[in-house]
């Protein structure tokens, strides 16, 4: 099974794990939201991640992320509740990809982690932003890693 079954077979197990992760974590502002509007939350996020992935194209994630920062930025959520949301889906996604057929699984980690990361920027960026009403521009930490 390839990545993008993958993602369209196990999209409700996957949502489900990270519902009860993110239940889980506690989190005041996911509490407050219940769990029906944060298991919600969670499949839209999804769907966006599976499209990107599908159609190998980072705007609409993008635009996701940096309107879920200013909304959840407006609501008084911490970033750190925030990114636990898109980490835990991270997670539930993580241990399904050993369904992969080994030599997808290299392509499907990148996917995956492209996406993710790019949505996880995009996420950090907007929230430093309007924390500092500055523009925040994406950060370059190759030189961090060695890269030239």
């Amino acid at each position: 099974m390839n990545l993008t079954q993958l993602l369209q077979e196990k999209r409700e197990e996957i949502v489900s794990a990270a519902a009860m992760s993110l239940d889980r974590s506690h989190l005041p502002h996911y509490e407050q939201a219940g769990p029906v509007e944060s298991r919600e939350r969670l499949a839209r996020l999804y769907d966006l991640i599976q499209q990107s992935i599908a159609q190998r194209h980072l705007e609409a994630i993008i635009e996701h992320a940096e309107r879920i920062a200013q909304e959840r930025f407006a609501a008084g959520y911490d970033l750190l509740e925030v990114q636990t949301a898109f980490n835990v889906l991270e997670e539930a996604i993580w241990h399904h990809l050993q369904a992969c057929p080994p030599v997808e699984l290299a392509e499907a980690i990148g996917l995956v982690s492209t996406v993710q990361g790019a949505a996880k920027d995009a996420l950090a960026r907007q929230y430093v932003s309007l924390a500092s009403q500055t523009r925040v521009t994406t950060l370059n930490l190759g030189a961090l890693f060695g890269a030239k």
